[in-house]
């Protein structure tokens, strides 16, 4: 850590980028490092390649993450988050790679490595607890704002504090979090933000998808951009879906599939490429899984990206539960 501390402090134009389809840790994170970053007098710019979710965009700053990246070569540092690898970030992992210096700031246990410097730590419940360790070292005074993105961070990625990752550091950094004028029920209020219609459509079709394996071990959804289409579905609705499969009686892993929208344009028409988010009830290593697909994740929740047919992959990702 002293490395990135000294490293921080003699940069100049930094940017901070998150993974796609951003969650309440990418964007806390993100959002936290920049503002403490802006305290000491740095430029800061914040990337991610997605919308911010209506759900998180009550956070201070979070407006300025913006889809738009400024001239690669004025960047001396790039600050990735929450990414388990530099593909993570998109399309434009590879213009980021060409930036000087690389910080890789993560929680993943399957990341890469990648980066100049780096701090991945699968103990910690968050990368937001990560960015709290780091901000502390450059001795960045936490201000309000900062402490509602690295609390937002913490409660979503510990599931409001009920997964497994919560630890004690949570709950202690929590506290000093709302000890400096955090709300928390302010922020669940907008985390849990009320349903929109077309979320309730989309729900209503994505349920009608599941299937469960022979043996009741492994449940699976599938959404297509049919469904997004039909129903006027926002990413931003798409959040937490996987948890009605995972919640099943007996379900030890669920698998969303999910059809992506860039296409495959040089695939036969039947093919398509497709995210798959994988969630388990603790008996089962997904992160293992996920790896062996070229993803990566935690040992709870994890994915993977694949081309193939939607009942090819549907077929595959059921004879998984013969091992469970």
């Amino acid at each position: 850590m002293d490395q990135i501390v000294d490293h921080l402090k003699k940069s100049n134009n930094i940017l901070l980028l998150s993974h796609i389809r951003p969650d309440g840790d990418a964007i806390g994170a993100t959002v936290s490092m920049g503002l403490a970053l802006l305290s000491i007098g740095k430029q800061v710019s914040l990337y991610n390649e997605d919308e911010i979710p209506k759900s998180f965009q009550f956070l201070p700053y979070s407006e300025n993450i913006t889809q738009q990246m400024d001239d690669i070569a004025v960047f001396d540092t790039a600050i990735v988050l929450d990414c388990g690898d530099l593909e993570r970030i998109g399309n434009k992992a590879g213009l980021v790679g060409k930036i000087p210096v690389i910080i890789n700031l993560d929680h993943h246990i399957t990341n890469t490595g990648f980066g100049t410097y780096k701090i991945v730590d699968p103990s910690a419940c968050a990368t937001a607890e990560i960015v709290y360790r780091l901000i502390k070292q450059l001795n960045v005074i936490i201000s309000r704002s900062m402490a509602f993105s690295i609390y937002t961070g913490i409660m979503t990625d510990t599931g409001s504090f009920r997964f497994s990752n919560t630890n004690q550091e949570a709950f202690a950094i929590c506290e000093e979090m709302v000890a400096l004028g955090v709300d928390p029920n302010y922020v669940a209020s907008h985390v849990s933000v009320a349903y929109s219609l077309s979320r309730i459509k989309l729900l209503n079709m994505v349920l009608e998808s599941i299937e469960v394996s022979k043996n009741g071990k492994l449940s699976i959804m599938a959404l297509t951009q049919e469904m997004l289409n039909k129903t006027g579905s926002k990413p931003e609705d798409l959040g937490r879906l996987i948890n009605y499969a995972r919640h099943i009686e007996d379900v030890k892993v669920a698998a969303l599939i999910f059809e992506s929208n860039n296409g495959c344009t040089d695939m036969p028409d039947s093919k398509h490429q497709f995210h798959i988010s994988l969630r388990s009830d603790g008996s089962v290593d997904v992160a293992g899984i996920a790896a062996t697909y070229g993803g990566g994740g935690h040992k709870t929740a994890a994915g993977f990206n694949v081309v193939s047919t939607l009942s090819e992959i549907k077929a595959e990702i059921l004879r998984l539960a013969d091992n469970f």
